[in-house]
Order: structure tokens, then C-alpha cells, then sequence
């Protein structure tokens, strides 16, 4: 009773004031709730560290052997468009191809959400005290639709590579056969040693590739298909889509576009010229004035596919770049909570921006 008036005093409370604040504090009510408060408090601190460490555990447990496993023959990858005959169809090997290699084997990141848990995944593995805490080495992570330049900013930042270590280690990635300036970076997770170097840890991402994306890519798939453009397309998809169907189904737009030379007009496009420049962040928010940007990765301006891939696709885009939804959709858009809407022409796609959001043109 003492400290408390005495605390009271300090404040400068009137004589009034003290007397009710002193029969306030004996109320059992008020004493509950502020009991209430401090242990949820606490309780959040002790959920957020059991949190922390559990994820730690697993962390090290999934990784306590080399990511990089024997060589084993692999499935191919089936693939249900023809360019040249302008034509989609449906795969019977699709089916099976997802229950034996799909889903249940896709890299770590895929399966990590998108949006605000993403972020909060990516930040953590980027941590001084997350990477202290992996047993033997360092745990670098290339997630799903990242750019060359973040994969190389993110590794140099936990290996504290110098710049031109972070530059050889784009130039070994890339400049392995086949040669790609932006897709090759598989996403995964990659344990290295402590002080791994920039050879080390392109071989080991070299050899990700090799297994996962080449080795499937064979039986003539590339007199079919070039694995740039597939790659390219991958990469729209992994920027554009939320999940595996919605990546199929932007795919069918983007491949029926294809056929009649029409301008893809992806926003992803934009995102990526714009966050080239050094003034930008790696994918800002387009504006409609980003449509009139001089870069031949702009596809409001220029038809066809970029002239390489704008981000560093997973397994399912790739997948769905390859086996696209059979659909008449030219138009599509997404609701604010993801909701997928295509059209098959102009007029029907501006009636459906109407209903849904109010506005369109």
C-alpha cells in the first residue's frame, strides 16, 4: 500500500484522486484484469519463443543430411501444348505425374504460403540468430519468384560475401550449360558450410537444376519446346498466379494469347523493368504509367515473351507452364481474395471488373 501511494505521490495525484485510485486497486475486478493482461502477455512471449525454437528443430532435423541425394532417374515432364500446331491438350501422364513426382515432392518453398507468413519465413531464415541456431553450417533458402539479385543479395548477406563474390556467384550459376541470364536459380533449401564460397554454392544450385528441371526435360521435350520460353512462361505464372490450378489456368490465357500474336499485358512484366532500375524496390506496386516504360520486358508494348525469365520458378510452374488448363479465356483478373475470373473476349471481361468490383473499362 506504501509503494503505491508513494508511486501516486510522484505523479502529482491529488489527495481526491488517491483515494479513489486506492479503492480502484482493491477492487478484485480491476486486479483480475490486469492479472489478465501480464499473462497473456507473457503467455505470447513464451508461444512466440516455443515457436521459434520448434521451427529451429525442425529446421535442423530436415537438414541434418546433404540435400543433395543420389542420382535417380527422374520422370519426365509431361507437356500438353504444342506451339507449333497452336493446340492444348490434355496429358493422361499429367495425372500421375503429380502423385508420384508433383505435390508431396515439391521444394520446401512451395509450400510455404504466400502473403504476410511468406515474408515473415524469408525474413527468419535471413536471421543472425536463426542461422546461429543451425548446427554445422548455414541455411540458405531460394524461394519461388525471386530475382538473381535477391538470391545473391540474401546469400552474400548470411556468408558476408563482398560484391564481387555475390557477382561471381550469379556469373557461375548463369553461365552453366545451358547459359540463362534468370531461371536456373532452383528454389530449395541449400545447407552449406559456414564459410562456404561463391563456387560452392553455385555448384550446389547448379546441380539442384541439373536434377529437378534437365534431367525431366528430355524425350525431344526441346524441339517442342525451348526451355527458355518454358521457363520464361514458369516464371510469369510463379509471379502472376496464387496456386498450381490457378497457375494452369493463367497459363491457358497466356498460351492462347500466344497463338493469335497477342500482347500478354502482365502487370508482372512491369514489375519486373521498373525494379531493374537502382531507384526501385526488386518488385514494386505497377501504376498505369508503367505500361509506357521502354524495356522489351514490358509486354503491354512488345508481343511475345520477354526475352528471358523475370524470376526463378518452382517445380508446379514450370509444370503448369508446360500443361496448361484448356480454356477460350483471353482476359483474366483476381478478386481481392483471389477469386480467378477469365473471359473469352474484351466486352464479357469489362462486365465482369463491373459486377465484381464496381468499375472496369
Amino acid at each position: 500500500m506504501k509503494s503505491r501511494t508513494w508511486r501516486l505521490k510522484n505523479f502529482k495525484i491529488s489527495r481526491l484522486n488517491q483515494k479513489r485510485w486506492y479503492r480502484l486497486l482493491k477492487r478484485p475486478l480491476f486486479n483480475t484484469r490486469i492479472t489478465f493482461v501480464l499473462r497473456s502477455i507473457y503467455g505470447s512471449f513464451l508461444l512466440l519463443l516455443f515457436l521459434f525454437t520448434a521451427l529451429t528443430i525442425f529446421t535442423a532435423l530436415t537438414i541434418s543430411f546433404p540435400l543433395t541425394e543420389p542420382k535417380i532417374a527422374v520422370a519426365p515432364f509431361p507437356i500438353g501444348v504444342n506451339p507449333e500446331l497452336k493446340k492444348i491438350t490434355e496429358n493422361p501422364a499429367l495425372e500421375s505425374f503429380i502423385a508420384n513426382e508433383g505435390r508431396a515432392k515439391w521444394s520446401f518453398p512451395s509450400l510455404v504460403p504466400s502473403g504476410k507468413f511468406a515474408r515473415f519465413i524469408a525474413k527468419l531464415s535471413n536471421s543472425s540468430w536463426y542461422q546461429m541456431a543451425i548446427p554445422g553450417g548455414r541455411l540458405l533458402v531460394i524461394f519461388p519468384g525471386e530475382r538473381k539479385e535477391q538470391i545473391a543479395k540474401n546469400f552474400g548477406d548470411i556468408l558476408g560475401w563482398e560484391r564481387a563474390e555475390r557477382d561471381r556467384f550469379l556469373e557461375l550459376v548463369t553461365s552453366e550449360d545451358p547459359a540463362l541470364v534468370e531461371g536456373k536459380f532452383y528454389p530449395e533449401r541449400y545447407l552449406v558450410a559456414v564459410d562456404a564460397s561463391a563456387g560452392d554454392v553455385a555448384q550446389m544450385v547448379n546441380e539442384r537444376f541439373e536434377s529437378e528441371v534437365l534431367d525431366r526435360y528430355e524425350n525431344g521435350a526441346g524441339d517442342i519446346l525451348p526451355l527458355n520460353d518454358v521457363l520464361v512462361i514458369a516464371s510469369l505464372l510463379q509471379r502472376e498466379a496464387y496456386d498450381f490450378t490457378d497457375m494452369r489456368e493463367i497459363s491457358g490465357v497466356i498460351w492462347n494469347r500466344l497463338f493469335i500474336d497477342m500482347p500478354l499485358q502482365l502487370d508482372a512484366t512491369l514489375q519486373y523493368a521498373k525494379g531493374s532500375r537502382t531507384d526501385q524496390p526488386w518488385w514494386p506496386i505497377p501504376v498505369p504509367a508503367d505500361k509506357f516504360i521502354e524495356s522489351p520486358f514490358n509486354t503491354y508494348r512488345n508481343k511475345g515473351l520477354p526475352p528471358s525469365a523475370i524470376a526463378n520458378p518452382s517445380l508446379e510452374a514450370i509444370v503448369a507452364a508446360l500443361n496448361p488448363e484448356i480454356t477460350d479465356c483471353l482476359f483474366y483478373f483476381h478478386a481481392n481474395r483471389g477469386d480467378f475470373y477469365c473471359s473469352p473476349t474484351y466486352e464479357e471481361h469489362v462486365s465482369k471488373l463491373r459486377s465484381v468490383f464496381g468499375r472496369g473499362k
